[in-house]
């Protein structure tokens, strides 16, 4: 029996995970690009890793309260809309109730049910018209993906740690190896990242494996440069 809650627990996570996946694969993708371009961009005017490490973990930590706040904020706000709409949807059943009920005995004929089932359907949405919104919140329930019904909480916490894992990968060997070993350590580490990234991007969106890795290592790259030539400038 002690074994049934880590079980338990277990198959929460992994249910989060797969619901959370988009964020997941967003965050992931912001934290390596924008702390990999500032990386790039130190590294060429640093003298010594420290200045990155501080530059680059506080940037990394701004990064991930930032998506989370954003992952957070942009999920409510839709749920928020689609509660208003429940709540509009309520008053025009209740102003015009046998308008609603000719409107979805109309849509169902439609979906080839028979006439005694739409009869008694009629039946039943003219005794109680406000069923027909709980009719239709099962059916919207039926065709929302599971990640609609995970908490926001839960979207915005991976959110936050797939951005800071990413964002501080660029980071981390700048804190333990000689600049110049860390300048290597940073490119293959954040290949690395992009390149599972990559394949993520290509599970998320079904899209061809090689072709999402390239972009999305290319989009990095890009950042990349961008911080090079921007640090050279300023030095």
């Amino acid at each position: 029996m002690s074994g049934e809650p880590q079980v338990s627990l277990v198959n929460r996570v992994k249910q989060s995970f797969r619901d959370s996946f988009g964020e997941i694969v967003f965050g992931m993708s912001d934290g390596t690009v924008s702390i990999f371009g500032l990386v790039a961009g130190m590294v060429a005017g640093a003298q010594s890793g420290d200045v990155i490490v501080l530059a680059g973990a506080t940037a990394a930590i701004a990064a991930t309260v930032s998506m989370m706040a954003g992952v957070f904020m942009d999920l409510e706000s839709e749920r928020d809309e689609a509660r208003v709409e429940a709540e509009e949807r309520t008053e025009e059943i209740k102003k015009n109730p046998d308008g609603a009920v000719s409107k979805i005995i109309g849509d169902l004929q439609s979906t080839g049910l028979s006439q005694a089932s739409l009869v008694a359907l009629r039946a039943d949405f003219q005794k109680d018209p406000l069923v027909i919104q709980k009719f239709e919140d099962a059916v919207a329930a039926e065709e929302a993906p599971e990640s609609s019904k995970t908490s926001v909480y839960i979207h915005a916490c991976w959110m936050g740690i797939a951005d800071f894992i990413a964002a501080i990968t660029p980071v981390i060997p700048f804190a333990f190896l000689p600049l110049e070993q860390a300048k290597i350590a940073c490119i293959a580490g954040t290949a690395l990242l992009l390149f599972l990234l990559g394949i993520g991007r290509a599970r998320v969106g079904k899209r061809p494996v090689l072709r999402t890795v390239l972009e999305t290592m290319a989009i990095a790259t890009a950042a990349g440069i961008a911080g090079v030539i921007f640090g050279l400038l300023i030095t």
